[in-house]
């Protein structure tokens, strides 16, 4: 496979890219890329022609699909740069950027059940506490 120059983004990005790559030691001759049709809005163009991409790196057995935008050029980019995520992730867990986003993310979510859970036994006991007292008022 060759390097997306083609693709519509700027310069930065691509150099970017590269960079990426480079640095993960990514030969872009074992990448087997092959195109398929998009599923999902888009009418005619994405029924007609075979923009989506799929991308194999058989030294590490990661596949990576990428049909969301309605460009080749964009979406092979756009692959390459998951398909480099992907690799990071298995190669350096500990310098991955989608790891650490992914983790904080986690993070967050846990933190949000904990204090809704809290929350929900605070209202259980207020429950609990004025029941009680509409029975002792009954009683009296």
């Amino acid at each position: 496979m060759n390097f997306p120059l083609d693709a519509p983004v700027t310069p930065e990005k691509l150099n970017a890219l590269k960079e990426r790559l480079a640095a993960l030691k990514i030969d872009l001759s074992q990448v087997e890329a092959s195109y398929i049709r998009c599923p999902g809005p888009g009418g005619q163009k994405v029924n007609k022609t075979s923009s989506g991409v799929y991308l194999k790196y058989p030294p590490l057995d990661i596949a990576v699909k990428w049909t969301r935008e309605r460009s080749r050029a964009l979406n092979r980019f756009l692959a390459l740069r998951e398909l480099a995520d992907e690799i990071e992730a298995r190669l350096s867990p500990g310098t991955s950027q989608r790891l650490t986003k992914e983790q904080k993310i986690a993070r967050q979510k846990a933190r949000r059940k904990r204090r809704s859970a809290s929350a929900a036994r605070v209202v259980e006991s207020m429950e609990i506490k004025t029941n009680f007292q509409k029975e002792e008022e009954n009683n009296e």
